[in-house]
C-alpha cells in the first residue's frame, strides 16, 4: 500500500472513532477537527431530515451518541446517500436498544414514505378495466402494506412503550400519479386480502376472496363477496390494485 492510501486510511479510521484511533502523523488536531465535525454534521443532516421523529425523541444528547455508535460500529454497504436511510435502519436492527425496542420499526416507519417516493419499480402489464373476480387482481409496486408490532404511527416523546400491544399495527402507504405518498391504517382482514393478492400466482379475485372468507370464519360467501367487491373497487380507485393481469396468449 502507498503512503498516500495509509494516511487517508488512517483519516478515515479516526474520523469515525477519534477516541480510538489517533489522526495521522504530521496533521494538527484543529485540522482534524474540520474533517471530524465535517462528517458529524453532513450524517446529522441526511439523517435527520429523514428521521425527524426518531431525532425528536431521543433529545440532542441520546442522538448524537447514536450517531457516534454508527459511524464506529457500522460499515455501510452503499455509497449513496439515497440509501443511507436503510443502513441506518440496519445499523438499528443489529443494535441492542432494551430501552427503546421500537426504534428499528420506527426508523422503517420514517424512511418507508422516502423509500417510496424514490421508488422507480415500473408498473407491470395489466388491464385497467379488468374484472376482479374473474381475472387475475394485481398490486401496485407503488402501495406498501407494512406490518409493525409496536404503534410505530403513535411513537414520539410523548409515547414511548415498553411492551408491544397485542395487535400489530397495519399500515398501507402508496404514491398517487403526482408523487405524493399516502397513509392509512389497515384492517387485518384488508391486510390479509392484500398479501394474497401479492404472492398469488395465478388465481381470480373470486377464488381469493373465497380462501379469505374461510380463513375468517364467515359463514355465508356470497355476503362475504356483496361485501368484498366494492373494496376492491375502492381500492382500484386508489390505485393500490392496477386492475388484472392480462389474459395468457
Amino acid at each position: 500500500m502507498s503512503a498516500l492510501h495509509d494516511q487517508l486510511h488512517a483519516l478515515a479510521a479516526h474520523v469515525r472513532d477519534p477516541a480510538t484511533h489517533p489522526g495521522p502523523p504530521g496533521i494538527e488536531d484543529r485540522r482534524l477537527a474540520v474533517y471530524r465535525e465535517l462528517v458529524a454534521n453532513n450524517l446529522d443532516g441526511l439523517l435527520a431530515g429523514t428521521f425527524p421523529v426518531i431525532r425528536r425523541t431521543l433529545g440532542d444528547a441520546d442522538w448524537q451518541a447514536l450517531l457516534r455508535r454508527l459511524l464506529i460500529n457500522h460499515r455501510s454497504e452503499t455509497p449513496l446517500f439515497t440509501r443511507l436511510g436503510l443502513e441506518f435502519i440496519a445499523f438499528l436492527e443489529a443494535a441492542e436498544a432494551p430501552a427503546r425496542p421500537w426504534l428499528a420499526e420506527l426508523a422503517h416507519y420514517e424512511w418507508a414514505e422516502l423509500g417510496l417516493q424514490l421508488s422507480d419499480a415500473a408498473l407491470p402489464a395489466h388491464d385497467p378495466d379488468g374484472d376482479l373476480l374473474g381475472g387475475v387482481p394485481l398490486v401496485s409496486p407503488l402501495a406498501w402494506p407494512l406490518a409493525y408490532r409496536w404503534p410505530v404511527h403513535r411513537l414520539g416523546p410523548d409515547c414511548q412503550p415498553t411492551e408491544p400491544p397485542p395487535a400489530p399495527t397495519l399500515v398501507l402507504l402508496r404514491r398517487d400519479p403526482g408523487g405524493r405518498v399516502h397513509f392509512s391504517m389497515l384492517s387485518p382482514l384488508l391486510y390479509r386480502l392484500l398479501a394474497l393478492v401479492s404472492a398469488n400466482e395465478g388465481r381470480s379475485g373470486r377464488a381469493l376472496l373465497r380462501q379469505l372468507a374461510e380463513e375468517a370464519g364467515h359463514p355465508d360467501f356470497d355476503a362475504f363477496l356483496g361485501e368484498a367487491l366494492p373494496m376492491l373497487e375502492r381500492l382500484r380507485d386508489e390505485g393500490v390494485l392496477l386492475g388484472t393481469a392480462p389474459p395468457a396468449r
